[in-house]
């Protein structure tokens, strides 16, 4: 199969507002690839690149050459071009990758290129979520949906379930059951704005803190303990006491969902940035585990003991839960539909310094990899107005477009800089629709300080824009020492003038002590 396929339906699905077209566009290219290719096809049209790890991002796609004529390029040549630059490493490697690039995308046509350019800037804009493209690889293979979300459930993955699936049918998806030691995608919550909205879509719930950790999936069998990250990365070597916690419980097999973060002595969580480095710290555990103790919230349960807890729904699961799971490692649960009681418990999760609480319809099974309406997360929205002081070319979708921002606030007593400077608190693209995207290239254009065709254009800090994020987090790539958390645009202030924007000391007020 030619790229030029892949990229073809891309567009397409992309220019398409309906479900059921985007699913028929996805399902026509998965029937047309060979079996070969179908791993390679399916994760181009998810937005994934089969090796993780490439080395190429945004500079990568910095001078891209012009576009060739004609499509020339395989599907499965373009996989052996990513694996190969995947491989390189030493001194010149990263030239060397971004030549090997350059040479791909001069044969490429401009709607490889901008395929492309997706598949590395991770910015494959087309509207062809998880739902959609599980839908159109069960309509591909003539196979139940349902079947085909089971056995991702149970996967961790779509790509490797529509590869078995195109190849073999029905009995493709025979192979994929739980299996404990081999981790799942866990179920993600959708946002929800206030506590009230959020029961009056779920009705009687479970309202649980949101403990602002990291994602653990403990898997145990006998005296075997595997620990996994959100992204099913192997941690145990970095998380004895995750380990030994699960090796106390009075069970021969399980696999428990659940946050780990770092507490102060009083209880209170330190800053993420600490449970972080603890996590990903591979030297010296010991010490690091003496210095900074992780503590375990587990809040589900997909199997314990043999039976799998999958499809049972969440009152069963916490029950069983209960059963084996000490109260001093489950997360803090209400069960209500009071919404004065659910908001009470909201605001003593926020004043103990937890991110807010997730609200859990009473009977929704797991969803593993699925962001659905059965969880519903609810946290205070911070918001603040800040200066644009630069923005960066977009790619992908958003190519010709000033789309990532340099966000500043105001520093009137001139602590990290000059008086009535500006002080950087990080980038964000999240929130911007093509409208904005449209009006805010030409409103920086005009405010650009020399050439406007650089990669990141400097601007006149004059234009604010409103954004909300759920944070304030350590960050020694700033002046402040702090960044936002989940910044997202809500709107352009062209209203406003530069000198009633927010300052770094009301940040810093956001963040709070430590």
């Amino acid at each position: 199969m030619l790229l030029k396929d892949v990229a073809d339906t891309s567009a397409a699905v992309a220019g398409v507002s309906g479900r059921l077209a985007k699913i028929d566009l996805l399902a026509g290219c998965l029937r047309r690839a060979a079996p070969a290719e179908v791993e390679v096809v399916a994760g181009y049209l998810a937005g994934e690149l089969r090796q993780r790890r490439t080395g190429l991002g945004y500079a990568s796609l910095r001078d891209i050459p012009p576009p060739a004529e004609s499509p020339s390029l395989e599907v499965l040549e373009v996989d052996a071009a990513f694996a190969a630059v995947a491989e390189l490493s030493g001194k010149g490697s990263t030239g060397a990758r971004r030549e090997r690039f350059r040479e791909l995308l001069a044969r490429s046509t401009a709607a490889e290129q901008r395929l492309l350019a997706g598949l590395v800037s991770g910015e494959l804009r087309q509207g062809a979520l998880d739902g959609v493209l599980t839908e159109a690889v069960a309509r591909a293979a003539d196979v139940p949906s349902a079947e085909v979300r089971r056995a991702v459930t149970v996967a961790g993955a779509l790509v490797p379930v529509a590869a078995a699936v195109l190849a073999s049918g029905a009995d493709g998806l025979a192979r994929f059951r739980l299996t404990v030691g081999s981790p799942l995608r866990p179920m993600l919550a959708s946002p929800a704005p206030d506590i009230a909205e959020a029961l009056e879509r779920t009705g009687e719930a479970a309202v649980e803190w949101k403990v602002d950790g990291v994602r653990v999936q403990i898997h145990r069998d006998g005296t075997d303990v595997a620990v996994f990250t959100r992204t099913l990365d192997d941690i145990t070597g970095q998380v004895p006491e995750l380990v030994e916690a699960a090796l106390a419980l009075p069970v021969r097999s399980a696999v428990l969902d659940g946050e780990t973060i770092a507490l102060d002595p009083s209880g209170r969580p330190l800053p993420f940035q600490r449970t972080g480095s603890r996590v990903s710290s591979r030297v010296d555990v010991a010490t690091a585990r003496a210095k900074t103790p992780l503590s375990l919230f587990v809040f589900d349960v997909l199997h314990v003991d043999g039976a799998d807890l999958i499809g049972a729904p969440g009152t069963e699961r916490w029950a069983a839960l209960s059963a084996v799971v000490p109260a001093s490692a489950r997360v803090p649960r209400l069960v209500t539909g009071s919404v004065d009681e659910a908001q009470a418990f909201f605001s003593d999760a926020i004043a103990q310094g937890h991110e807010g609480v997730i609200v859990k319809g009473l009977d929704v099974p797991y969803e593993a990899g699925r962001r659905g309406s059965g969880w519903l997360k609810v946290k205070p929205r911070h918001t603040l107005d800040l200066a644009i002081l630069a923005a960066e070319w977009g790619h992908g979708r958003r190519q010709g477009w000033l789309s990532n921002l340099h966000l500043g606030a105001l520093d009137p007593a001139g602590t990290y800089g000059p008086a009535g400077g500006w002080v950087m608190l990080g980038k964000t693209f999240k929130g911007l629709t093509d409208a904005m995207l449209t009006w805010q290239t030409a409103e920086l254009r005009s405010l650009a300080v020399g050439g406007t065709e650089e990669w990141v254009v400097r601007v006149r800090p004059e234009l604010l824009v409103e954004i909300a994020f759920d944070g304030v987090q350590t960050s020694p790539r700033y002046p402040a020492g702090v960044a936002l958390r989940f910044a997202r645009v809500l709107r352009h202030r062209p209203d406003k003038p530069a000198a009633e924007a927010d300052t770094i000391e009301s940040v810093l007020k956001i963040r709070g002590p430590g």
